[in-house]
């Protein structure tokens, strides 16, 4: 029997367990600190889309956000004992790069339960700036009738050659929901897409100008 609002297959149990690993086993390699998380609707189809710096935001996202919440990850990472955990709690294998229906409709499917679903639409990390967005996020929302929620989160990102800094700060902030009305056909979804990027972007942009006032340095330009 599936779990309420998790992807058919994962198990309720095993999704509250990895939930509690990410929260107190990863976030310790962190000082994390949650800006706006009574934001986040108690109930509804939610979808969190979120900028990607580094490994770490899936992580820390899926233990932070304060509801059971399936997100879309590469199907790379799918594989020996962890192909078969990640589905039990209720992830989602993605093709980068493929036109591919399949995860899209189980992560609507959870929608439609009134579950949430959490994606990085840039498509892959970089610089955690919400400038490119894939069109997956967009589709999600027009097919789910759902809420968005943006995420943003700095301090993660580790430029290459650096060494990992000892427990970086972290700041996870949760943006105020919204629900875009997203057009038919491709060019409703190109619009509703640069509505979606420009929310997750100025909320990036928030959270960078909260972090100089308060003395954080951006690791981006180490």
């Amino acid at each position: 029997m599936t779990a309420q609002g998790l992807p058919e297959g994962a198990s309720g149990p095993i999704h509250t367990f990895g939930r509690g690993i990410a929260k107190f086993i990863v976030r310790p390699a962190f000082r994390v600190r949650v800006h706006g998380a009574e934001r986040v609707p108690a109930s509804g189809p939610v979808v969190f889309i979120a900028n990607h710096s580094s490994m770490v935001e899936p992580q820390l996202l899926f233990g932070m956000l304060p509801r059971r919440t399936a997100f879309l990850v590469k199907e790379e990472l799918f594989r020996g004992f962890v192909g078969w955990f990640f589905p039990k709690l209720g992830q989602i294998p993605v093709k980068r790069g493929a036109v591919d229906r399949k995860p899209l409709m189980a992560a609507v499917k959870v929608l439609e339960d009134g579950g949430a679903v959490g994606i990085f639409p840039e498509g892959t990390r970089g610089l955690g700036d919400a400038e490119n967005f894939e069109r997956g996020a967009a589709f999600l929302v027009r097919a789910g009738n759902a809420t968005v929620v943006p995420v943003a989160t700095r301090g993660t990102y580790k430029p290459a050659g650096a060494k990992r800094r000892w427990r970086p700060r972290v700041d996870i902030m949760v943006g105020e929901p919204f629900t875009p009305d997203i057009g038919k056909g491709r060019t409703g979804l190109e619009e509703g897409t640069e509505r979606l990027r420009i929310a997750l972007a100025d909320l990036v942009k928030a959270l960078d100008e909260w972090r100089l006032e308060h003395g954080l340095r951006d690791t981006r330009q180490d």
